[in-house]
């Protein structure tokens, strides 16, 4: 499929507006202190076998406002859909820190339910980004294509199973200082959950809105 030049990725040059960007700057500022300081006082954790209540507020609440502002505020939407595509893929290269989750568990921290699939499922992601950014530096149409929606929904399929995953490991965690996902509501390893997982996901919704806006158009 070919994409005639006036559909390509967003130029650079007239990307968003400052005024917007200090103003997304500004917010994911405070929303990551206000995660820090939550971290910090203990505001995520939560008693052993229960569900955890406190993170899945810190997951779903941003995610809500994300989704009602693309609903009803037009130029929050127009903002997404100009937002630099390349940028928005090159971010999810930060997940290839899966590691860090086989590494927690090779050190008695995190359980192998929880730290294989969602740390094999980041690491896959994270080191094919840089190739599906490459693909969109030469082929910009590339956006429109299947393999590129795939990946992004298998993307948001790996952080689903992954938050589903802690949330069950913080239930059924019943022997004290065994492996247990429970860790994950503390500093600094809640900012994963709280933070970044909401942000991979917004990041995921945006691209699949401007491939499918490119496709109709196309």
């Amino acid at each position: 499929m070919s994409i005639p030049a006036s559909l390509s990725l967003p130029d650079p040059e007239t990307r968003q507006r400052p005024t917007a960007k200090v103003m997304l700057a500004a917010v994911l500022a405070v929303w990551f202190a206000i995660v820090v300081v939550l971290g910090a006082r203990h505001g995520f954790a939560n008693p052993p076998g229960s569900p955890p209540l406190p993170i899945l507020i810190g997951v779903l609440a941003p995610l809500a406002t994300f989704f009602a502002l693309l609903r009803w505020s037009p130029r929050f939407r127009e903002l997404a859909l100009q937002t630099d595509l390349r940028v928005v893929v090159a971010v999810q290269a930060w997940r290839a820190g899966g590691l860090g989750f086989l590494a927690l568990y090779a050190h008695g921290v995190l359980p192998g339910f929880f730290a294989f699939p969602a740390g094999l499922g980041d690491i896959a992601i994270g080191v094919t980004a840089p190739l599906v950014l490459l693909t969109l530096l030469r082929r910009p149409d590339f956006a429109a294509s299947r393999r590129f929606r795939r990946w992004n929904w298998l993307g948001i399929l790996d952080l689903v199973v992954a938050l589903t995953l802690g949330a069950f490991g913080s239930m059924l965690a019943t022997v004290p200082g065994g492996p247990a996902t429970g860790v994950m509501s503390g500093m600094p390893d809640v900012l994963i959950p709280a933070y970044l997982v909401p942000i991979f996901l917004m990041l995921h919704t945006v691209s699949l809105m401007q491939s499918r806006r490119l496709r109709a158009k196309a």
